[in-house]
């Protein structure tokens, strides 16, 4: 183990897969020489080359297509979106081909392909390089979705992407690039549809994904102060999900909020709130799932603005605090 940056562990989770495997190899916008429109692929293109990270036009559908050409034909590559707001540019791909292809070939085509997006409010991109829209990709049938929080589960769920026989959509929130966390050094994988408990605690279940789990763990030590224990659960993928994990801590605490960056209607964390409901641990709830996430408003880029367009580790306390004087 040592501590390095969320951005390192993604570069080096490539590096050694591509040592590894000569199958896997890189394609986007600026990866080569510049190393990405935030440098996570620095230095890689003198390692391997210009074959093996290849730069391409500026044509999110002309990199999509060609990811999955490649993947159909035995390669396993990775895309590099400089913002993940321009997987909208991809959609048709990606929606149309990489997701459905696979089951109209009966099993006997897939298309191994990992989308890397980097996404997320903070760094005032403003409204077209800021959004989170997570939801969309995990509501079509065929494509997984993974988020990591952290720079030890970026490192094994890229892994896991990298190695799956499927499209798997790899969000990476800006904020968390210079994060550290403890990391191997040797490759590791984290299986898909394994959320983890990053916090004990009995009082409430906050279910959290991306950048709101470093806000969630802040939340939770703030509130540990007035008595109040907190469990965390990160899910780290959306598609799969292990909801198990998340109703069995449910159960536990008999309450529950979700939050989420992205806009709250619609967001993936309606999902998990209705999950929940449907499941045994409704009988164990005793007070109704809340739901925070980001308001209904394209991210402005005003620090102060862009601030209050999503939510904060104040408004997870004051949720929290609300919930538990009602009960």
């Amino acid at each position: 183990m040592r501590e390095i940056t969320y951005q390192e562990a993604i570069r080096e989770a490539m590096s050694q897969v591509m040592r590894e495997d000569e199958r896997v190899f890189i394609l986007g916008e600026d990866i080569g020489v510049y190393g990405g429109a935030f440098g996570v692929t620095r230095g890689m293109i003198e390692e391997f080359g210009p074959e093996r990270v290849r730069n391409t036009p500026i044509s999110e559908a002309a990199i999509a297509g060609a990811a999955i050409g490649a993947a159909l034909t035995g390669m396993r590559p990775i895309m590099e979106l400089q913002f993940s707001d321009f997987v909208t540019i991809a959609m048709d791909q990606l929606v149309n081909q990489a997701a459905k292809i696979r089951y109209m070939y009966g099993g006997k085509a897939s298309v191994p392909m990992v989308v890397r997006a980097p996404g997320g409010s903070g760094t005032g991109a403003a409204a077209q390089h800021s959004q989170s829209l997570e939801a969309w990709l995990a509501h079509v049938p065929g494509l997984k979705v993974v988020q990591p929080a952290n720079a030890y589960d970026a490192k094994g769920l890229l892994k896991a992407a990298i190695d799956d026989n499927n499209p798997v959509i790899f969000y990476e929130h800006k904020l968390l690039y210079s994060t550290k966390a403890d990391v191997p050094e040797e490759l590791y994988s984290i299986p898909l549809g394994q959320a983890d408990i990053k916090r004990a605690g009995s009082d409430v279940t906050l279910v959290s994904t991306g950048i709101m789990v470093q806000k969630s763990l802040t939340a939770a030590d703030l509130l540990a102060k007035d008595g109040i224990q907190v469990e965390i659960i990160d899910p780290r993928t959306l598609v799969p999900l292990d909801i198990k994990t998340i109703v069995s801590s449910v159960k536990r605490t008999g309450r529950c909020v979700v939050v989420y960056e992205a806009v709250k209607r619609g967001g993936y964390g309606a999902e998990i709130a209705s999950l929940v409901a449907e499941s045994e641990a409704f009988d164990f709830l005793d007070a109704p799932i809340i739901r925070l996430g980001g308001k209904e408003v394209p991210i402005p880029q005003s620090p102060e603005l862009e601030r209050h367009a999503v939510p904060q580790v104040e408004d997870i306390v004051e949720a929290i605090r609300n919930m538990m004087q009602k009960a």
